[in-house]
């Protein structure tokens, strides 16, 4: 019964939640794999099931101390990670833009230069250090060099590290059968382990392998030895056909040879991790995303009264908010934003004067987990009128005084009537469309000002725009007092 309400209540975005949580999952498995500090990571992961033990025996004690830890673990784990982090947030950023077509054909023509200069060069003891990018971005981690961006040849690779040459002692980086830069300085490992009895070439080699996943082949100057470094670690080759294996296995990952076989080795690849990956996606899902209780909650909503036309208004006062439940799993209430929720009530047939709508479960949009058990209240009571077109006179509004000396003649308006959509209830009124106040106070001489009108609630303009008028107030100077002198004396 468990399993069939499982599936009974199983939707196709638990699929692609599981999905994106597998491939998340799927990738930090593989990044901490490779990781130099993966064990500091595996550590973490014991205390915090050491923590679930203490909180599950209630050992408060053991339980306080490890939650102040843990209350800490963010910061230490961007500062113990912090060259993981910025390597995974660069694989990402570029990801995709190095399975470049249409150069398997010269595969093994770059993996034959290559060697074929490696040999020559161990063969005259001529040190060399030359760098193979993969997909990680090496900017960051070079230093000096000369950019150069020629075609990879054997005369080339051979002519940088002739001891005569300026950049001989520095490090060639290629990319895609390019010689992009050389003369390059590459970071030293602090590995002491590793390091041993390595010369700096060796080293250097090791420090770029250790923070990128670049392949590093250096070819000794004292032994004449070619190593290679990959990963972190470095080894000593016994032949050519050592470093020839290393490379067509290099080349092939960053060059797949197909569509086909780009997806099958894509499933033949960490099949361990992957199936890991599912597992645990599907178990933290069962834990945290799937539950068949359901709970119910209560909110109140604003109803939006919609699809009114401009011809018809709403009379009175219109009811705004509904108390509305709704019913589903936690889970999907926590992920809820209420602001998002409303009553959408369609005006689209409104009838002329009062009428009653009721409210249905339909009419509040809500995620295909939650479901709405109830609306209160059931049914509201509207009243519709439509609009009809009469012309009104305008009506000028003012305020103030006219300043001394001057007296008013009259206000003139133009124009002196408009037309407006009004209500049926306002037919046969006397009702007129006012203009805001113009303040009296700063007129001093005739003067003319646009107006705008000023409408009551239920009034519309044609078209729904405001309209403003033309008004020009006249005045005159005030006649002085009789017999009064208009010049000072002398």
């Amino acid at each position: 019964m468990e399993l069939a309400a499982l599936l009974h209540s199983f939707r196709i975005q638990d699929f692609f939640d599981i999905l994106l949580i597998s491939f998340m999952i799927y990738g930090l498995l593989v990044w901490f794999r490779d990781a130099a500090s993966r064990f500091v990571l595996v550590g973490i992961g014991i205390l915090g099931i050491i923590y679930y033990l203490a909180r599950s025996f209630q050992l408060y004690l053991s339980a306080a101390v490890l939650q102040g830890f843990f209350a800490v673990i963010l910061l230490a784990m961007v500062i113990i990670f912090q060259e993981e982090f910025r390597r995974f947030f660069e694989r990402i950023a570029t990801w995709g833009r190095f399975r470049k077509s249409g150069r398997v054909s010269t595969l093994h023509e770059e993996v034959e230069i290559i060697i074929q200069s490696v040999a020559n060069l161990a063969r005259q003891h001529m040190g060399a250090l030359i760098v193979i990018k993969g997909e990680d971005p090496l900017d960051r981690h070079l230093t000096g060099g000369y950019p150069l961006d020629g075609v990879l040849s054997q005369p080339l690779l051979e002519s940088i590290f002739d001891p005569h040459s300026i950049g001989h002692d520095g490090a060639v980086v290629i990319d895609h059968g390019r010689v992009v830069s050389f003369g390059c300085h590459l970071p030293l490992s602090t590995n002491s382990e590793k390091i041993g009895n390595l010369g700096l070439r060796h080293t250097a080699a090791l420090g770029l392998s250790e923070r990128t996943d670049a392949t590093c082949v250096v070819v000794s100057e004292e032994r004449g030895t070619v190593s290679v470094a990959f990963g972190g670690r470095i080894d000593v080759l016994k032949s050519p056909t050592e470093l020839s294996m290393i490379l067509e296995r290099l080349y092939g990952k960053k060059m797949p040879k197909g569509k086909a076989g780009l997806i099958l080795g894509w499933f033949r690849r960490n099949p361990l991790e992957k199936a890991t990956a599912i597992l645990l996606a599907s178990v933290l899902w069962f834990a945290f995303g799937y539950q068949k209780d359901l709970v119910r909650r209560d909110f109140t909503l604003p109803i939006e009264y919609r699809n009114l036309s401009a011809q018809w208004v709403i009379e009175g006062t219109k009811v705004t908010e509904a108390k509305v439940t709704l019913s589903g799993p936690e889970q999907a209430f926590n992920l809820l934003n209420p602001a998002s929720l409303r009553v959408s009530v369609d005006l689209s047939g409104v009838r002329e004067g009062r009428q009653d709508i009721e409210l249905t479960n339909d009419m509040i949009r809500t995620p295909v987990n939650i479901s709405v058990v109830n609306v209160s209240p059931t049914r509201i009571v509207v009243s519709a009128s439509r609009l009809r077109t009469m012309v009104l006179p305008v009506d000028v509004r003012s305020e103030g005084n006219l300043p001394p000396g001057v007296s008013l003649q009259r206000i003139e308006v133009k124009p002196t009537h408009v037309s407006v959509l009004v209500p049926k209830r306002f037919a046969g009124t006397d009702l007129q469309i006012p203009t805001e106040p113009i303040d009296l106070r700063k007129v001093t001489a005739t003067t003319s000002v646009s107006a705008r009108l000023m409408t009551p609630p239920e009034v519309s303009f044609e078209g729904g725009k405001p309209l403003s008028v033309e008004v020009t107030i006249r005045v005159r100077p005030k006649a002085s007092p009789r017999g009064a002198s208009l010049t000072p004396p002398e």
